[in-house]
């Protein structure tokens, strides 16, 4: 119980962030959000 106390804060942000990913994919936004991440990436290397 007492790992339960020591970790409340960050359980919860885990429990949020999968929340939100959850959310993200039932809205159908991975596409969006991959697409934004190769051209940042690409960007930052020097490619794009």
């Amino acid at each position: 119980m007492s790992f339960l106390k020591k970790n409340a804060p960050a359980l919860t942000l885990l429990v949020i962030a999968a929340l939100f990913l959850v959310v993200g994919v039932w809205r159908e936004e991975t596409e969006q959000v991959f697409r934004k991440a190769v051209n940042i990436c690409m960007e930052c290397i020097g490619l794009g």
